[in-house]
């Protein structure tokens, strides 16, 4: 008896030391893994620094960020244009696409039901999942034609069907599939408890989406807007397609311009071997690095605030 005892308890004692080094291999693997993501990040940044360092020498950074002229044959880099094509693209994109993925988030998990709700559900996922190149194709035989043979004349413009219009409603109508879907796990993510209180005292059911449920599922509806956002400002492929390569700043929403993204890929190709154009591109690189960090992180702290406001 006693020598059984003992070998329970040496058995057991080898399982917990087994245990408890598992739990420590797996707490460093998972340090080991952040510390690799942020080293990742600063190398990526370091890099981009390091090889930006020509162009800032020749030239300052305020000078090529208000200047127009964007030509790397004569040593002239200007980056004004395709800084405002980028904010055009961005705010008409994201002022299209949000109200839309509120409104559509708000009908899916609140009014739509049964086969109604998963056939919407789908229908949206299936959106989500296509590739952004086949939107492009889709809007240069569909929507460049309605811009600039329908939508610019109705509103006295004059458009070739390329330009920012044309890429603002394509790239809205890429994000707002997954703005919608985040928007819908926050709303459905909130307890049945919120529906039942407010609808006990009264409210209609507008009245408890309008001031109870968007109000406790800002945060996650905000982080949503956020990937929107990040989505847009760095999108690529769909602008070169769609946008028509101006380098000049744009007069009208309805007239061709550039983004940061397609400057840069509009010239990595043969420039990249002049090195100040291939300073300069990395450079814009650079730029978008930044801003998307900046606002990122000045996002998490709105989105900390909004939680603490916004708590149930």
């Amino acid at each position: 008896m006693g020598t059984a005892t003992e070998t329970d308890r040496s058995g057991g004692s080898n399982r917990l030391d087994r245990r408890l080094l598992l739990e420590r291999l797996s707490s460093y693997w998972l340090v080991g893994a952040g510390l690799f993501a942020v080293a990742l990040f600063g190398l990526i940044v370091l890099t981009l620094v390091q090889q930006s360092i020509p162009i800032v020498s020749e030239y300052s950074l305020f000078q090529m960020m208000t200047s127009s002229n964007w030509d790397p044959a004569a040593d002239e880099f200007g980056f004004l244009p395709a800084i405002v094509g980028t904010i055009y693209v961005t705010v008409l994109s994201m002022a299209m696409g949000t109200p839309l993925a509120i409104l559509a988030a708000i009908y899916i998990a609140e009014y739509a039901e049964g086969r109604t709700k998963v056939l919407v559900s789908s229908f949206i996922d299936v959106l989500a999942a296509i590739p952004s190149v086949i939107f492009g194709l889709v809007g240069l035989i569909v929507v460049v034609p309605f811009v600039g043979d329908y939508l610019a004349p109705a509103v006295g413009a004059h458009s070739i069907g390329l330009g920012i219009v044309t890429v603002s409603l394509v790239m809205a109508i890429i994000v707002t599939p997954f703005m919608i879907s985040l928007s819908v796990e926050s709303l459905e993510a909130l307890p049945d408890e919120l529906r039942e209180s407010s609808l006990g005292v009264g409210a209609t059911k507008w009245e408890t989406i309008r001031t109870v449920l968007l109000r406790a599922a800002g945060p996650g509806i905000f982080s949503a807007i956020l990937l929107g956002f990040g989505r847009v400002f760095g999108a690529t492929i769909v602008p070169a397609m769609l946008i028509g390569g101006q380098t000049a700043i744009p007069e009208s929403p309805f007239d061709a311009g550039e983004t940061l993204p397609t400057l840069i890929v509009n010239d990595f190709g043969e420039l990249m071997s002049i090195p100040l154009t291939q300073s300069a591109l990395i450079l814009v690189g650079l730029m978008l690095l930044v801003i998307v960090w900046i606002f990122n992180f000045g996002a998490m702290l709105v989105r900390r605030r909004l939680q603490r406001r916004w708590q149930y």
